[in-house]
């Protein structure tokens, strides 16, 4: 069973974390993609590593699950967007936090678990969160792991116009209507293996745990803040592995394409089915992929 707890970062969010595994094992730092709860990352999936002898670290980002959110007027999540798109990042000051600060949460769940250092591993958002956690202290990490996520260039990573749109369609307030919501945009967003219950199933989880939809806004503007990392990523020594859908249509296998190509070393995988999602039928690849990395690198 995993242990639940809270971090208290000084002058930062309180930092809800859950741990499986045993505390003497070397851990994994697991992190969340957009508007993603750390029970999105299903124990099923977590017990696979600790069954190989890792202890497995999971968080609510800011302004999602039960990590302390963020007052005052949302951002413009779609205006934001906009700009980044036309090479325009929002700077530190035009945005309530930027992806360097969720990159010290990560940091600070580490420091509560007692974890000098960690592998780590992102989807999505979290892919970009775990390489900006790479890129400014690598001496903290063991491994890195960007799963489904892009580089922050333009003209890689590229959504479709239709799931663009449902990054920032405002999500409904009834418990019925966001299930069917997120059925919805899974599909549009997902691979081969979309499968309604299985996401009806989580989508109810979520909004039971906490529902609070305007996080989104404010991590978006994070997101779009950190602007392209191609360089200080060409700088990393630290053994990587990237993963991608080739049917991803949110962000793009150029955009693993591009990640991998940008890390020295790094190795890619591309899963023929996979679209911007982590069903069960695909955790053999990823699993064993993942621990091929950190086995090899003998930390």
């Amino acid at each position: 069973m995993p242990t639940t707890t809270r971090s208290d970062r000084p002058d930062g969010p309180t930092i809800q974390y859950e741990t499986f595994g045993d505390a003497t094992n070397p851990t994994l730092l697991l992190v969340n993609g957009l508007g993603s709860q750390l029970i999105n990352w299903e124990p099923a999936f977590c017990a696979r590593f600790v069954e190989r002898g890792l202890r497995v670290v999971v968080f609510d980002n800011r302004d999602v699950g039960l990590t302390s959110k963020t007052a005052g007027p949302t951002p413009d999540a779609a205006a934001l967007m906009r700009r980044f798109r036309h090479g325009d990042p929002p700077s530190a000051g035009d945005v309530p936090y930027t992806l360097a600060d969720m990159a010290e949460d990560g940091f600070a769940v580490l420091d509560a678990v007692g974890a000098e250092r960690a592998h780590i591993a992102g989807m999505s958002m979290g892919g970009m969160i775990v390489q900006r956690m790479a890129i400014n202290r690598p001496e903290r990490v063991v491994s890195l792991t960007s799963i489904m996520s892009t580089t922050g260039a333009n003209g890689v990573g590229k959504a479709t116009p239709e799931a663009a749109a449902s990054l920032v369609e405002p999500a409904p307030h009834d418990r019925d209507e966001y299930i069917e919501y997120t059925v919805r945009t899974r599909a549009l967003t997902g691979g081969s293996y979309n499968a309604d219950a299985y996401w009806r199933e989580q989508a109810g989880r979520v909004y039971d745990r906490m529902f609070h939809p305007g996080g989104e806004a404010f991590q978006i503007a994070a997101v779009a803040s950190d602007g392209d990392r191609t360089e200080e990523l060409r700088t990393l020594s630290v053994p990587s592995l990237v993963i991608h859908g080739r049917l991803d249509p949110l962000l793009a296998l150029s955009g693993g394409e591009a990640t991998a190509a940008a890390i020295p070393g790094a190795d890619l995988l591309v899963i023929d089915e996979m679209g911007h999602d982590l069903p069960p039928e695909i955790w053999d690849d990823v699993v064993g992929a993942m621990t091929r990395l950190m086995e090899g690198t003998n930390a």
